[in-house]
């Protein structure tokens, strides 16, 4: 993977980051300085709000970034989504539609979208291939979220066929890793799994309570390989990203090729922590889509395939949450 390089040429060239504290922009910005990446810019929520028009195409007007990664984005397990879907909706359309257009109007010629694989119809054929995006109704569960990603897709699309821009979309799996979210309210499937596990293993509780059937399957990516496979992706030739893909699917899937079961997942969570109680599936809980694995074929042609085995991943996960989230003020 090469440094970015402007218009100028120069390696140096000012890259933005949006979403930078988030799970995916913290790994996305550990990458980029490893790889020599100097001219990074961050801004949180309290200096730059993306949702507000005005403020980002100002932001974009000063700074002009050469290469953009749209990582930012109001995100939340099923709960979440069923209690806020107009927050969900609203707030990731304005990310998008802001951010994708300002990029244009100053001048940005590069910017990598990332989505979500709850944008495919939610009986989609598996493994699902990008192909599968708009053939069938959505899992109602996420709609409006995924509604929203779509459309930062054909954003993408559409600037890049009117204007000449070099703006690429990818979708990546279910991911999980340091700095991800715990907050049993909002939080993802695996997280949640991590704290529950280990608040029943520091209180000698008797059973873990894991919602839904446990039958779904799901895939999971460490998101260390997704900022692996990001940089991969944007450090490729304009034409050759451009022939991975076809006219009606112009994104490319990131992801590892293999599901679990949540109920095996949840058994792997227990072995990891060293919890010894009984498991129970609440199946008042909704499930969900019954299975949801990516075809990473686009992703293996050109060359790429994670690193990062789940059982390992699991166990880094929750270490960083055990040293770091447990142990910082403010821990929820």
């Amino acid at each position: 993977m090469a440094n970015h390089a402007g218009p100028d040429g120069h390696a140096d060239a000012p890259v933005f980051v949006a979403g930078h504290q988030g799970l995916v922009g913290r790994a996305l910005v550990r990458r980029l300085q490893a790889m020599g990446q100097v001219n990074l810019l961050l801004r949180g929520r309290g200096e730059l709000d993306l949702t507000d028009q005005a403020a980002v195409r100002r932001f974009f007007t000063e700074e002009r970034p050469a290469v953009v990664y749209l990582a930012a984005a109001l995100v939340g397990g099923i709960q979440a989504n069923n209690r806020f879907p107009a927050e969900f909706i609203h707030q990731n359309l304005a990310i998008a539609n802001n951010v994708i257009d300002a990029a244009h109007h100053s001048g940005c010629q590069r910017l990598l979208f990332l989505g979500s694989s709850c944008i495919y119809p939610r009986l989609a054929p598996q493994p699902i291939t990008e192909e599968a995006l708009l053939t069938g109704p959505l899992e109602p569960t996420n709609e409006p979220y995924a509604i929203a990603k779509i459309a930062g897709i054909r954003l993408c699309d559409a600037y890049n066929r009117q204007y000449g821009t070099d703006y690429r979309s990818v979708m990546p799996t279910n991911l999980y890793g340091p700095y991800d979210n715990f907050n049993l309210e909002t939080s993802h499937v695996l997280p949640a799994l991590l704290r529950k596990f280990h608040e029943a293993k520091t209180s000698g509780a008797a059973e873990v309570e894991v919602w839904g059937s446990g039958k779904p399957r799901r895939e999971f990516l460490h998101v260390d390989d997704l900022a692996d496979a990001c940089l991969f992706l944007m450090g490729l030739p304009r034409e050759r990203f451009t022939a991975a893909t076809t006219p009606t699917a112009t994104h490319i899937n990131i992801g590892t090729g293999e599901d679990i079961a949540i109920g095996e997942l949840a058994a792997l969570v227990g072995e990891v922590v060293g919890y010894r109680g009984a498991i129970r599936f609440n199946a008042t809980y909704p499930d969900g889509t019954p299975r949801k694995l990516l075809d990473v074929g686009r992703l293996r042609g050109l060359g790429w395939q994670p690193s990062v085995g789940l059982r390992e991943g699991v166990a880094a996960t929750y270490r960083w949450y055990t040293n770091e989230q447990l142990n910082r003020p403010g821990k929820s």
